[in-house]
């Protein structure tokens, strides 16, 4: 890194070693540490390191970081310039003007369905080298993504890209030309604090999320882009998305149904249950807008989210496709969207349905039964099926629930119900102590309920390798017992489980 710093010493514009700066520290944005916090175990170390050096490149490294850093890592760099200075170590030629950052102005070039903003904020370095700032805001990944606490994804979305550009006024000109003239492209002037705190909130859910959908360059920005929402103002509001409640959601779905373009739905009960898991889908993924349509969300529910997470009946298969395409039309003339955007999301639709048959892949297609399906997957969860079979296993042959445990048919427990489940543990674990069986019990709670998601992600890396799925559950027991009530010991204590060498 420090031989890479060596180029900061042939640049003199600071927008130019600004950028150098930041492609160093994002070399390792995104990945993980042994021992800590990336940020301190690599960034830090480095600014130390750099002190260490004493070289003219480690002094501009450092100059660099005290603006492009982390705190923690600004702190020492301004602290190391100082040392390294009154040893008479040279300072880079840009050095004095890379403080000077002003904004200039804030704005959006966005689509109409809402699928995406490109954010364009303009600074100068005291009037001088204008440059933009380009930072891709993307609301259609929320829905593949784990939705945080509280139910539904930040209202910011996702930061997919950024990137600069010196030609500023092209850039403008080229965003209002088609504001103007593409009736699904709006261009519009944003507060700059708003804007800060937009994507700031965006960012936030970028960093937070593992393995983010992001671009291979957005590493090399990532501190640049950090810094720049630094010098725009603060104070900013993030609107936040409403809430629907289920008599709220359960009104849109019947003035659906009440609708002309809901007429032609042959079966009103199946069309029914298909709207709800629509409104569910855009309340909860995306960002509290049941009526967005996009061509891109429409594929994204039809061809990713629905055979992923939800369990449907074959009328239901069948209908959801058609009451899509109703939904479209109803939707986008509610909220408004141009008839050019209804006419491609609805080519979209059309599009994904050939390929739904496909997608959608029913549990009955590999010979479970229906009825064991639907007491496993009570809330429809079909990504919870293999966890929760993991847990309760009696979906093969041998480990069918059936017969009679004492007085209780097997066959008739609901293994959603906690005393049913306790019965399905005791008739695993014959002769067992009560003080083992609660422990299972409490693992197999986690894991029915996916609480939280990386314990059953480890649970599939150690079958993965070898492992006995009894021998698994007691290895995620024990982490359970060992971590109690602290979630980040028990995320990072799985970490490391993952891991573990393969059984001989």
């Amino acid at each position: 890194m420090l031989q890479h710093a060596r180029e900061l010493l042939a640049v003199r514009s600071p927008l130019d070693a600004e950028l150098i700066v930041s492609e160093i520290l994002g070399s390792w944005w995104g990945r993980r540490a042994e021992g800590g916090d990336v940020e301190r175990v690599i960034g830090e170390e480095l600014v130390e390191h750099a002190a260490r050096a004493a070289t003219p490149a480690a002094l501009a490294l450092l100059t660099g970081i005290c603006y492009l850093g982390t705190p923690g890592q600004a702190v020492r760099a301004e602290r190391a310039v100082l040392e390294l200075m009154d040893k008479g170590v040279p300072r880079p030629a840009w050095a004095d003007r890379v403080g000077t950052i002003a904004h200039e102005g804030c704005y959006v070039s966005r689509d109409v369905y809402g699928d995406q903003d490109s954010i364009v904020c303009v600074y100068s370095y005291g009037g001088a080298e204008r440059h933009a700032l380009v930072v891709l805001v993307d609301r259609t990944k929320a829905t593949v993504l784990p939705v945080p606490a509280g139910g539904r994804p930040p209202a910011g979305g996702l930061v997919r890209d950024a990137w600069v550009s010196s030609k500023v006024d092209r850039l403008l000109e080229h965003s209002r030309h088609e504001g103007r003239t593409n009736p699904l492209m709006r261009f519009e002037e944003l507060d700059p604090r708003d804007t800060r705190a937009m994507l700031q909130r965006a960012l936030e859910f970028t960093n937070e999320t593992p393995d983010p959908p992001v671009n291979d360059t957005f590493g090399s920005y990532h501190a640049f882009l950090r810094a720049r929402l630094r010098a725009l103002p603060p104070g900013g509001h993030v609107p936040q998305p409403p809430v629907y409640g289920r008599d709220r959601r359960a009104k849109i779905a019947i003035q659906f149904l009440a609708s002309d373009e809901a007429e032609d739905l042959s079966d009103r009960s199946a069309a029914g249950r298909c709207v709800d898991r629509i409104i569910d889908y855009g309340c909860t993924h995306d960002f509290g807008r049941p009526l967005r349509v996009s061509p891109v969300k429409a594929e994204m529910f039809l061809l990713d989210w629905l055979p992923r997470k939800v369990l449907l009946s074959p009328s239901e298969q069948e209908a959801v496709p058609h009451v899509l395409a109703s939904w479209v039309r109803w939707a986008g003339r509610r909220t408004g969207l141009p008839e050019e955007g209804v006419r491609a999301t609805l080519d979209a639709v059309w599009d994904a349905t050939a390929k739904f048959a496909s997608a959608y892949r029913d549990p009955s297609a590999f010979g479970l039964d229906r009825d064991l399906v639907d007491r496993l997957l009570p809330d429809g969860d079909l990504e919870a099926l293999p966890r929760r079979a993991f847990a309760l296993p009696f979906l093969s042959g041998r480990h069918r629930l059936s017969g009679r445990h004492g007085w209780i048919d097997l066959a008739t427990l609901d293994p959603a119900d906690p005393a049913d489940r306790r019965v399905v543990l005791e008739f695993e674990h014959p002769g067992a102590d009560p003080a083992h069986l609660d422990a299972h019990e409490r693992l197999t709670l986690r894991l029915w309920d996916g609480d939280p998601p990386q314990l059953w992600e480890t649970a599939q890396a150690l079958l993965d390798v070898g492992f006995e799925r009894h021998d698994i559950l007691h290895r995620l027991i024990a982490l359970l017992d060992r971590c109690g009530d602290d979630p980040r010991a028990l995320r990072e204590a799985l970490r490391v489980l993952r891991h573990e060498a393969p059984p001989e």
